[in-house]
Protein backbone atom coordinates (compact mmCIF):
# COMPACT_ATOMS: atom_id res chain seq x y z
CA UNK A 1 0.00 0.00 0.00
CA UNK A 2 1.60 3.25 -0.55
CA UNK A 3 -0.33 6.90 0.27
CA UNK A 4 0.01 9.91 -1.46
CA UNK A 5 -1.17 13.35 -0.60
CA UNK A 6 -0.77 16.30 -2.62
CA UNK A 7 -0.01 19.83 -1.81
CA UNK A 8 0.68 23.54 -3.27
CA UNK A 9 -2.79 24.13 -5.20
CA UNK A 10 -3.51 27.63 -5.28
CA UNK A 11 -5.11 30.41 -7.05
CA UNK A 12 -1.94 31.91 -9.98
CA UNK A 13 -2.46 34.88 -12.62
CA UNK A 14 -1.73 33.57 -16.43
CA UNK A 15 1.56 33.94 -16.46
CA UNK A 16 2.41 32.64 -13.57
CA UNK A 17 4.23 29.74 -11.38
CA UNK A 18 2.98 26.87 -8.80
CA UNK A 19 5.06 24.18 -7.47
CA UNK A 20 3.26 21.16 -6.50
CA UNK A 21 4.50 18.14 -4.43
CA UNK A 22 2.98 14.64 -3.58
CA UNK A 23 4.51 12.96 -0.44
CA UNK A 24 4.32 9.52 -0.57
CA UNK A 25 4.18 6.80 2.57
CA UNK A 26 3.52 3.45 3.08
CA UNK A 27 5.45 0.63 0.91
CA UNK A 28 8.85 2.03 -0.58
CA UNK A 29 7.86 5.32 -2.76
CA UNK A 30 11.06 4.58 -5.15
CA UNK A 31 9.60 1.21 -6.08
CA UNK A 32 7.22 2.73 -7.92
CA UNK A 33 7.04 5.14 -11.32
CA UNK A 34 4.92 8.53 -10.81
CA UNK A 35 2.45 10.17 -12.37
CA UNK A 36 0.53 13.62 -12.38
CA UNK A 37 -2.71 13.83 -13.57
CA UNK A 38 -5.29 16.71 -13.78
CA UNK A 39 -9.08 17.10 -14.27
CA UNK A 40 -11.11 19.90 -15.19
CA UNK A 41 -14.68 20.71 -14.79
CA UNK A 42 -16.68 18.44 -17.21
CA UNK A 43 -13.69 16.85 -18.41
CA UNK A 44 -11.77 13.68 -18.57
CA UNK A 45 -9.44 13.09 -16.36
CA UNK A 46 -5.80 13.62 -18.14
CA UNK A 47 -1.87 12.49 -18.16
CA UNK A 48 0.19 15.49 -17.37
CA UNK A 49 3.57 14.00 -16.16
CA UNK A 50 5.46 10.59 -15.63
CA UNK A 51 8.86 9.92 -14.07
CA UNK A 52 10.43 7.36 -14.24
CA UNK A 53 11.81 5.11 -10.33
CA UNK A 54 14.97 6.81 -10.55
CA UNK A 55 14.34 9.97 -11.61
CA UNK A 56 16.52 9.84 -14.76
CA UNK A 57 13.40 9.58 -17.36
CA UNK A 58 10.59 11.67 -17.46
CA UNK A 59 7.76 12.06 -20.29
CA UNK A 60 5.32 14.80 -20.78
CA UNK A 61 2.22 15.82 -23.17
CA UNK A 62 2.47 18.56 -25.70
CA UNK A 63 -0.03 20.75 -24.07
CA UNK A 64 2.59 21.02 -21.31
CA UNK A 65 5.82 20.19 -22.48
CA UNK A 66 8.53 22.92 -22.07
CA UNK A 67 6.30 24.44 -19.36
CA UNK A 68 5.89 21.65 -16.70
CA UNK A 69 8.63 19.73 -14.82
CA UNK A 70 8.64 16.77 -13.00
CA UNK A 71 11.27 15.87 -10.41
CA UNK A 72 11.43 13.63 -7.72
CA UNK A 73 12.93 13.26 -4.30
CA UNK A 74 13.45 9.70 -3.65
CA UNK A 75 14.82 10.29 0.06
CA UNK A 76 12.50 12.41 1.03
CA UNK A 77 9.68 10.12 -0.99
CA UNK A 78 8.41 13.16 -2.43
CA UNK A 79 7.69 14.15 -6.21
CA UNK A 80 7.53 17.46 -7.64
CA UNK A 81 5.47 18.92 -10.44
CA UNK A 82 6.95 22.82 -11.67
CA UNK A 83 4.33 24.63 -13.37
CA UNK A 84 5.61 27.39 -15.38
CA UNK A 85 3.93 29.56 -17.64
CA UNK A 86 0.38 28.95 -16.36
CA UNK A 87 -2.82 29.21 -18.98
CA UNK A 88 -6.40 29.32 -17.45
CA UNK A 89 -6.46 26.21 -19.03
CA UNK A 90 -4.34 24.99 -16.93
CA UNK A 91 -7.20 25.02 -13.88
CA UNK A 92 -7.80 21.99 -12.87
CA UNK A 93 -7.87 19.64 -10.00
CA UNK A 94 -4.14 17.81 -10.30
CA UNK A 95 -3.66 14.26 -8.92
CA UNK A 96 -0.58 12.26 -8.72
CA UNK A 97 -0.71 8.38 -9.13
CA UNK A 98 1.96 5.65 -8.06
CA UNK A 99 2.26 2.99 -10.82
CA UNK A 100 4.35 -0.39 -10.44
CA UNK A 101 4.87 -0.68 -14.18
CA UNK A 102 8.67 0.03 -15.14
CA UNK A 103 7.94 1.19 -18.64
CA UNK A 104 6.57 5.06 -19.14
CA UNK A 105 2.44 4.38 -18.65
CA UNK A 106 0.03 7.37 -19.20
CA UNK A 107 -3.45 5.47 -18.91
CA UNK A 108 -4.99 6.20 -15.47
CA UNK A 109 -5.48 2.54 -15.56
CA UNK A 110 -2.11 1.54 -15.00
CA UNK A 111 -1.89 3.39 -12.19
CA UNK A 112 -2.39 1.74 -9.04
CA UNK A 113 -2.38 4.76 -5.80
CA UNK A 114 -4.04 7.97 -5.87
CA UNK A 115 -3.69 10.82 -3.98
CA UNK A 116 -6.99 13.05 -2.79
CA UNK A 117 -6.01 15.87 -5.37
CA UNK A 118 -5.35 19.66 -5.59
CA UNK A 119 -7.03 22.76 -6.88
CA UNK A 120 -4.95 24.79 -9.75
CA UNK A 121 -6.79 27.72 -10.98
CA UNK A 122 -5.28 30.31 -13.18
CA UNK A 123 -6.66 33.11 -13.62
CA UNK A 124 -6.70 35.63 -17.01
Amino acid sequence: QVQLVESGGGLVQAGGSLRLSCAASGRTASSYAMGWFRQAPGKEREFVAWISRSGYLTHYPDSVKGRFTISRDNAKSTVYLQMNSLKPEDTAIYYCAATPRTILVVRRSEYDYWGQGTQVTVSS
